[in-house]
């Protein structure tokens, strides 16, 4: 496949003040040396290649240089070093609507906006009323926009832009943009752009666009490639990454109640054998409980509750449910519940556990937010609710063709 955009070895960097001037009367009298000036490096050293057709994505925390390389990618920046090389005709959806008059009505903004992306007016002219019914706004058209609301603006902005006909296309967290039935009109637009051989490059933080919608990737981390190839492996790498950094940063506080007879001194995930606070939809994992007891307690029932972080319970499964109820207990020794296959979708969770007596009023021990950990996309694609039902899907008919180019 041909190559339509080449990024070669490029570094941008920026001067920045080491101090900063807090008054006029001190940007007057205070002289600045050149040691004052400090260089930082948005970019350093990233290539990459897009080829011909493909649906190429860039993701990274921020900060971590995906706007500065968009904007060296559109032309917007000159790199400080290295080259970018664009072969064919391209378009970029950064700041849409960034051409747009509020006192001028939608049908003048279509024509302003598209003769600032480079479309001569009798090509603005010939796609006048694709545009218009690709935004859905043809009832408010001769309205000013600065009557639009913040979601009718950018989908005027966004018609407009992906009707410049581009070859190249380099797109700014656009998929979010308008409501789930525009959305899916962008997708369906993205698609035919893919089948008639054009190029889309995807600049995002959604990590489901990229894993769904993207042949290859990159992951930029502090101006530089952390890692490329296939987005369904490297959006699980990136994601692991942010979900261990997070939990370094802040340590979920628990709480505790109970007699105290019994006590569980620690909670471990296991997977493989091996303890863990990731785990992937499809996994086998295995919750491990370390309890110790000062005296004889007849009859204990040990329970879990596993819930979304924040939001609901999951499942609340005890020792009682499945008749595993020792006649009694003393000293210290291991309960481990073992949840095959489980069907959590991806998200951050949290457990917590419970000892009570056989009767489940009285409480030995509960402890609220005993261990948090995260789940990663496994062995399905969902990525909304709390739980996959593992559905499967069969559509007959003649009217019913083959698989969609979406999946």
């Amino acid at each position: 496949m041909a190559s339509v955009l080449t990024v070669d070895h490029v570094s941008k960097s920026f001067r920045t003040q080491a101090e900063r001037v807090n008054s006029l009367k001190e940007l007057v009298t205070k002289r600045r040396r050149n040691s004052d000036v400090e260089e930082f490096f948005a970019l350093r050293d990233v290539s990459f290649e897009v080829t011909e057709g493909e649906a190429f994505g860039v993701i990274g925390h921020n900060g971590s240089g995906k706007s500065t390389l968009l904007k060296c990618m559109a032309g917007i920046l000159q790199p400080t070093s290295g080259s970018v090389a664009v072969q064919k005709r391209m378009s970029a959806l950064l700041e849409l609507g960034a051409g747009f008059h509020p006192e001028l009505t939608g049908r003048d903004n279509v024509f302003l906006n598209a003769a600032i992306l480079g479309m001569a007016r009798r090509e603005i002219a010939a796609r006048f009323d694709e545009i218009v019914d690709f935004s859905g706004l043809a009832e408010f058209i001769d309205e000013p926009v600065k009557t639009y609301s913040s979601g009718m603006y950018v989908r005027l902005a966004f018609a407009v832009a992906i009707n410049v006909d581009p070859e190249l296309l380099i797109i700014d967290e656009i998929l979010a943009v308008g409501d789930v039935t525009f959305q899916q009109r962008c997708m369906q637009k993205f698609v035919e752009f893919r089948e008639q051989g054009r190029t889309i490059v995807l600049v995002t933080h959604d990590m489901g666009s990229v894993r769904n919608f993207c042949d290859r990737a990159i992951w930029l981390e502090h101006g530089e490639i952390a890692g490329r190839g296939d987005p369904t492996d490297l959006v699980d790498t990136y994601t692991e990454k942010m979900l261990a950094d997070a939990a370094d940063g802040q340590a979920m506080q628990s709480t505790r109640r109970g007699s105290g007879e019994i006590r569980v001194e620690e909670v471990e995930l296991l997977v493989d054998g091996q303890p863990t606070t990731h785990v992937r939809t499809g996994d086998t994992v295995v919750v491990r409980l370390h309890f110790a007891s000062d005296e004889t307690i007849e009859n204990p029932v040990f329970a879990i509750t596993i819930g979304r972080l924040g939001g609901a319970i999951v499942t609340f499964p005890s020792s009682r449910d499945t008749g595993e109820v020792p006649a009694t207990i003393s000293g210290s020794g291991t309960v481990e519940v073992r949840l095959a296959d489980i069907a959590l979708i991806p998200g951050p969770h949290v457990l917590h556990t419970e000892v009570t007596g056989f009767g489940r009023q009285h409480v030995f021990d509960h402890i609220q937010n005993a261990v948090s950990f995260d789940v990663l996309a496994g062995d399905v694609r969902e990525t909304a609710g709390i739980m996959t039902m593992r559905p499967t899907w069969a559509l007959s008919g003649p009217g019913v063709s083959g698989p969609s180019p979406l999946v």
